[in-house]
């Protein structure tokens, strides 16, 4: 095996040992105050009152230690990396624009986020009826560390899987018959038409434009007869039995998160708005199916699939909440980095209590291009 990362541009690589682009200085808020407000976004120093007790009743776990070891590093950076607050992001490149970090912590997170949809899909890693005789060639969407695409290839070892993400870390030893692009999904898709019998994406909230264009392009270049699927959860947290209230950590979430990707305009509310199935039904494709799911935090259902589900998600969340928060709450909301620790400190217990039952959830849709 050898190492299958590919660019069509390859910006100048930083010499060893050289740092990372000095950090910028702080921005103004995207947000004002009073926008903040409108939204129902409370203010920063709201965080600052005293912390609830912690709750005794806890049993689940609170560490990741628990879960899983350290792992060495997947590959070596090729770009000099943005440093904001300390986290480093993808170099800037026309109008790639991406609220996740791409450094070492936030990689195992997406490694464990890759886990936890393995436990929500029941083991499987997609919906679609897919002809396993029939799968040539796929293409993994917004890859992130690559798993899924890894996955995928060994369930799959007679097709070619091609992963595309904007900024490199994936792995540099992947199965032969699985290969890296950098890419936006935002740009023009460079790929013939009819290249692909199956087109994935996952997680895609708060970086797609626009949401109807993604999926003409994935019409464009899937097979006819072949599927394109897409997974996204819902940016906010709720429950039936009003244990989230409106002043929590939990129901500030979702606020903060869909007004942020308004102003970014790459929208966090896909599911709210079914963008998925939408999108689908303006590029062409049928045979759409739809299927939902329900994402607890914490192991409080009674139901012992829905407590594995709950408590990888909350790990998942938990295993780099300062990352997922850094970008949103700090660069585009304008907080200081210490007031978003407070407000990550009091979503930890709020997570870790068996009195909140919150939940969120995902939908997975995938239809067909006609033959």
């Amino acid at each position: 095996m050898a190492s299958n990362l590919q660019s069509p541009k390859s910006p100048k690589s930083p010499s060893k040992g050289a740092s990372p682009a000095a950090e910028p200085a702080q921005q103004a808020p995207l947000l004002s105050n009073e926008e903040q407000t409108a939204v129902g976004i409370l203010p920063a120093s709201h965080w600052h009152q005293p912390d609830t007790e912690e709750d005794p009743n806890n049993d689940s776990a609170s560490s990741l230690g628990s879960f899983i070891s350290s792992t060495a590093s997947l590959t070596e950076s090729i770009f000099e990396y943005r440093n904001i607050h300390g986290r480093t992001y993808h170099k800037e490149m026309g109008n790639v624009e991406s609220w996740q970090p791409n450094d070492e912590r936030h990689k195992q997170a997406l490694d464990i986020a890759h886990h936890a949809w393995t436990v929500i899909l029941d083991g499987k890693l997609y919906n679609s009826p897919l002809d396993k005789k029939k799968i040539q060639k796929v293409v993994d969407i917004g890859t992130g560390t690559g798993m899924w695409a890894i996955d995928f290839a060994d369930e799959f070892p007679n097709a070619e899987v091609i992963g595309t993400d904007i900024t490199p870390i994936q792995p540099s030893w992947v199965p032969a018959n699985v290969k890296f692009e950098l890419d936006d999904c935002n740009s023009e898709w460079t790929w013939a038409d009819n290249t692909f019998d199956f087109v994935h994406t996952r997680m895609m909230f708060g970086v797609v434009q626009d949401w109807e264009g993604l999926f003409r392009q994935a019409y464009r270049v899937c097979k006819p007869g072949g599927w394109t699927e897409s997974i996204n959860s819902n940016s906010s947290f709720t429950s039936d039995d009003g244990s989230v209230k409106y002043e929590s950590a939990m129901a500030q979430w979702g606020r903060v998160w869909n007004a942020a990707g308004k102003k970014m305009g790459r929208p966090f509310e896909v599911y709210d708005l079914d963008l998925q199935r939408k999108g689908m039904e303006a590029a062409g494709f049928v045979d759409i199916q739809v299927k939902e799911y329900f994402l607890p935090v914490n192991t409080w259902p009674g139901d012992k699939h829905l407590a594995e589900v709950g408590l990888w998600w909350k790990v998942a969340i938990e295993s780099d909440l300062d990352g997922y928060l850094n970008y949103t709450f700090n660069a585009v909301m304008g907080w200081r980095p210490e007031e978003t620790a407070l407000y990550a400190a009091q979503l930890r217990k709020e997570f870790n209590s068996s009195k909140i039952h919150g939940y969120t959830k995902a939908r997975s849709v995938w239809g067909r291009k006609p033959e």
